[in-house]
């Protein structure tokens, strides 16, 4: 079964997520996915989310407190997985097309060794614009979430 799941990476299309925000670019992927394509996210760390910094970590530490340990619903604490699950919020999900594109989707932190040498994509209408006040990458969300990278 591991060649099964090594397939798709070797036609997929690979998108560095650096500078990238998180939300623009989680609705562009879910577009393509739904499309039918195969896309592998490195550098999820390095995604970026705007707004204040009080608000961005608000948010994020009501997702994790929010419900119980048992049932749900489980936040996810490290960055591959809350930018899988960002993309999760924005396909059908619960739908077989939208399972199937979910399927689609390889999230990383950082650059795995198979990936080393095959040629970045990036999404250049999801880029973050400059400003005076810098945004929070997932990297730093999840370092005060509790994890450890």
């Amino acid at each position: 079964m591991p060649d099964a799941e090594a397939a798709p990476s070797d036609t997929a299309t690979v998108v560095d997520a650096s500078g990238l925000v998180l939300g623009r670019a989680a609705s562009r992927i879910a577009h393509r996915l739904l499309a039918g394509e195969h896309i592998v996210v490195v550098n999820a760390e390095q995604a970026v989310v705007t707004g204040s910094r009080a608000s961005v970590l608000g948010y994020y530490v009501a997702a994790r407190a929010r419900g119980s340990v048992r049932s749900g619903p489980h936040f996810p604490r490290y960055p591959d997985r809350i930018f899988r699950r960002t993309v999760r919020g924005m396909l059908p999900h619960l739908r077989s097309r939208g399972k199937t594109a979910f399927a689609r989707l390889e999230v990383h932190i950082g650059v795995p060794e198979a990936l080393q040498g095959r040629p970045r994509t990036t999404i250049d209408d999801a880029k973050a614009r400059p400003s005076l006040r810098a945004p929070m990458t997932l990297a730093e969300i999840t370092r005060l979430l509790g994890a450890r990278l």
